[in-house]
């Protein structure tokens, strides 16, 4: 499948579809964004329009930061067109159906079975919900192995991360070639039990509510807090997986510290997992001893080392942070600006 270049579906023409489309006009296929609401044809015609307005103007938008040339657009944009809810039909001839209706149990079972009606049996069906769980959808379709959850992430077009998550009944090979025409059109696809939040949402939540805390507590402003998150947290963790980061600085590091802040802060938020614990009473430290969260023992640590160093040089010299070193001698103590006469 990931070789072909097979049309796309997706139910529904919102923000979801809309990004969904470009993601997969760009890489070459046919999308067709299907209204679920029955409409007025001037309403739908209201509909369809601003749809592929935001279509072209998002490929308009990707192609002057350098992603293709503006004058391929139009060619792109023709890839992508909307349909109005009598025209479900359509959807028999599309081997990969994108679910994109909004976060309501009722509303998401009702577009499934209605989609799964006018689907090829062969066809894979699968919902991009960030919250509700796969097994909570898939009695809703006559074909629960072809069914599965695809958690995009906003701007679907830009963000390469997709989270796909088999249910119970889902077929393992539908799992392997959904993850594989993600792949095709550029995602990062990463598969996940299901479990509320997902991977990202999950730990997400906790460090927007933690940064909000700071600045309910007046340990800093909003500003400050965003600016230590980007040049602190990011800087690093755009290049290092937290649990590659456990490692690399030690699960002892991560121990002792969570153990502080739990009693420091007096919350147990800050406890570690038991995870953690385990990982101290067999001596699996991380980087240094070999194992960790990651098979240390079976890789090139020094190389290893090398490369993420020389991704963090690159996020420095993105950042304009990156500076030659000082070969005079001495040394000057910069003092502020003072302001005034």
């Amino acid at each position: 499948m990931a070789s072909e270049r097979i049309p796309i579906a997706c139910l529904g023409a919102g923000r979801m579809g809309r990004g969904i489309a470009v993601q997969f006009a760009y890489a070459g296929h046919e999308v067709v964004l299907l209204d679920l609401k029955p409409r007025p044809e001037p309403a739908f015609a209201a509909l369809a329009k601003a749809a592929m307005e935001d279509v072209t103007a998002t490929l308009t938008m990707l192609a002057e930061l350098g992603l293709g040339r503006v004058e391929d657009v139009p060619v792109l944009a023709a890839r992508v067109r909307v349909v109005p809810a009598d025209q479900a039909a359509v959807l028999a001839e599309t081997p990969v159906v994108f679910e994109g209706v909004p976060e309501i149990l009722d509303q998401k079972r009702a577009a499934l079975a209605e989609a799964a009606q006018h689907m090829s049996p062969d066809a894979i069906l699968a919902s991009t919900t960030s919250t509700i769980m796969v097994d909570d959808l898939s009695s809703a379709v006559p074909n629960p192995a072809r069914f599965l959850n695809a958690h995009w992430l906003n701007p679907a077009f830009l963000v390469p991360l997709v989270e796909v998550s088999p249910g119970a009944y889902t077929d393992e090979r539908v799992t392997a070639e959904l993850m594989a025409l993600l792949e095709s059109v550029g995602k990062v696809p990463v598969r996940c039990a299901p479990s509320p939040g997902f991977i990202v949402p999950r730990i997400q939540a906790l460090a927007m509510n933690e940064a909000a805390r700071l600045v309910q507590e007046g340990v800093a402003s909003a500003e400050e807090v965003d600016r230590a998150l980007r040049y602190g947290f990011s800087f690093r963790f755009g290049v290092l997986g937290l649990l590659e980061f456990i490692d690399w600085g030690g699960v002892d590091i991560l121990h002792h510290a969570s153990r502080y802040l739990e009693g420091a802060l007096r919350d147990d938020r800050y406890r570690a997992p038991a995870i953690v614990g385990r990982h101290m009473e067999e001596g699996k430290l991380g980087m240094s001893t070999g194992s960790g969260f990651l098979p240390w023992a079976e890789m090139d640590v020094a190389a290893h080392k090398r490369r993420r160093l020389a991704e963090l040089i690159a996020r420095l010299r993105q950042e304009g942070l990156a500076r030659p070193p000082v070969l005079t001698a001495g040394l000057q103590f910069p003092r502020p600006a003072q302001e005034g006469p």
